[in-house]
């Protein structure tokens, strides 16, 4: 019987899985700097964000519709 430590492991490990899987799907290469450009919608990501988040590769919107998906495949 797994214990709960079993499935926080098994959790994070789904969470890695599903985070790979979203970036194999759009193509990002994951050594590749981010750049100015959101990588779902295409539309330039604002400067306050680059600033805020410089290892975002998405814009707001995109980032809340990412968000609101993955609560949902839980």
């Amino acid at each position: 019987m797994a214990d709960n430590a079993d499935r926080a492991t098994d959790l994070a490990q789904q969470h890695v899985d599903a985070a790979l899987a979203d970036r194999r799907f759009i193509g990002v290469d994951m050594a590749a700097a981010p750049g100015t450009e959101c990588a779902e919608c295409g539309d330039e990501i604002p400067a306050a964000r680059r600033k805020a988040a410089p290892w975002a590769r998405t814009c707001i919107d995109c980032q809340g519709i990412r968000e609101i998906q993955a609560r949902h495949r839980r």
